[in-house]
């Protein structure tokens, strides 16, 4: 494949990309090589915020990790919208516009729009959250990224009116008195966990020089309102690109080692039901398991030796751990979030130079477990009761029958459209016409049965 031929991705539609597993598995890349050649016009970020970190790299050797933009933005006129599901850290995201125009893409932010509902992620959060993390006993740490997710989320559910918004920025009085009482809320209940009068915590910038930035965000990009998306949706095709990966889903994930975002299709779904739109489901998998810090991972394998040039271990997720494949998982996975119509296999060459298995069942207690249950409520204790489970379950380990795609396919109960066999788009192969011109994505749903 040329890089002028490029994939053509699903015609007639739009897509939502979702990862299947606990992140890393290549949403970026999947999300790159759609826009290189599919059509689209747009890429929705729909839930998360900066602590996404979704590698892109082209095939002539430039490399950005996209926490904020959309991962089509090396595709000249793709736009990035961030829907109103998103958490929005501006000094971020500037930063990030910066490295960007340092790999030849100067305009990424006057392709930006920016739902002004949208949450805004914060110094005074991002100290919070590292506050807490710190207070957490040793080895009891639950893998944040330390950029102030966590925060932004309970801060807003806490106190809903004085959460500061994007649209907030346009407006400096209202804003300081927002980021005022945001910080002397949050560095009060650092200085009650420390004993101390906030620590740390004092170690942040003056809310004068907050507004300052974050007026000037206002003054370069597109704060938009709730009409703007749908006018987008008809204006052409649409990539949904979703964050992290539905096992750390903030309800259905293993609690606690979990993100505070839904990680599964239902923001993207929503918005798309909001401007009477339907969208194709792309689930993403690794051929073979990764997490980031601590939680569950059935079937991590310290001996193999998979390194990954772009995710290695921090000081606040702490190692980056793999496994084999997890089928059980997977099933999980895609029963939470109700089935996809295809998947996008990814790392496929690691799996042709390593010998990979795959985990078809656990062992508990001697008992084979084939499907984890699950059920539709919000009951965050049953989900640390799974959790506990997973933590003394025993892979049992075979061979990919018939090969890595078809394995998988039979493990997803849907179609695998496509396989990647390295980072760049040229390393991309649709399978079937799934993903090529002149036939809908959408086609293969009732090939790929399972709950909705």
């Amino acid at each position: 494949m040329t890089e002028s031929a490029g994939p053509t991705g699903p015609a007639g539609g739009h897509v939502i990309v979702v990862d299947l597993g606990y992140g890393d598995a290549g949403k970026g890349t999947v999300v790159d090589w759609l826009c290189r050649g599919g059509g689209f016009g747009a890429v929705v970020r729909f839930n998360g915020g900066a602590q996404a970190a979704h590698n892109v790299v082209t095939p002539d050797g430039r490399h950005h990790t996209f926490a904020q933009f959309g991962s089509g933005s090396f595709t000249p006129g793709v736009r990035t919208h961030l829907s109103r599901f998103m958490l929005v850290d501006p000094l971020a995201l500037i930063a990030e516009a910066d490295h960007l125009a340092s790999v030849s893409v100067p305009d990424a932010l006057d392709r930006l729009s920016v739902d002004a509902d949208a949450l805004l992620t914060t110094p005074y959060h991002r100290a919070a959250n590292r506050a807490r993390e710190l207070a957490r006993p040793p080895g009891q740490r639950h893998g944040s990224c330390g950029i102030g997710i966590g925060e932004t989320a309970r801060y807003a559910l806490a106190h809903p009116a004085d959460a500061p918004r994007a649209g907030d920025c346009a407006d400096p009085r209202a804003l300081a008195g927002k980021l005022t009482l945001l910080r002397d809320r949050l560095a009060a209940e650092a200085g009650r966990r420390s004993g101390a009068q906030g620590g740390e915590f004092l170690d942040v910038p003056p809310v004068r020089d907050v507004v300052t930035a974050f007026a000037a965000f206002a003054e370069r990009v597109a704060l938009v309102g709730a009409g703007f998306l749908p006018g987008l949706l008809r204006a052409g095709r649409v990539v949904f690109e979703g964050a992290q990966g539905v096992l750390l889903d903030e309800w259905r994930g293993f609690h606690p080692f979990t993100t505070w975002s839904t990680t599964t299709f239902a923001n993207a779904e929503t918005l798309l039901a909001e401007a009477g739109a339907a969208a194709t489901r792309l689930g993403v998998v690794r051929c073979y398991a990764t997490r980031h810090g601590p939680g569950p991972l059935v079937t991590e394998d310290p001996t193999l030796e998979l390194p990954d040039p772009h995710n290695r271990a921090n000081p606040w997720q702490g190692p980056f751990r793999v496994g084999h494949f997890d089928a059980v998982a997977l099933r999980y996975a895609l029963d939470v979030a109700g089935g996809v119509d295809g998947i996008a296999l990814t790392n496929l060459d690691v799996a042709e130079r390593h010998r990979l298995s795959i985990c078809d069942r656990y062992l508990h207690d001697g008992r084979p477990v084939r499907r984890l249950r699950h059920d539709a409520g919000r009951d965050l204790a049953r989900q640390e009761r799974l959790t506990g489970m997973l933590l003394r379950c025993v892979p049992v380990l075979g061979d990919p029958d018939g090969g890595w795609p078809s394995a998988v396919a039979r493990a997803a109960a849907a179609p695998v459209l496509l396989v990647s066999r390295g980072p760049t788009a040229l390393d991309k192969t649709p399978v079937g016409a799934g993903l090529r011109a002149g036939r809908p994505l959408v086609a293969v749903r009732a090939a790929a049965p399972g709950p909705r």
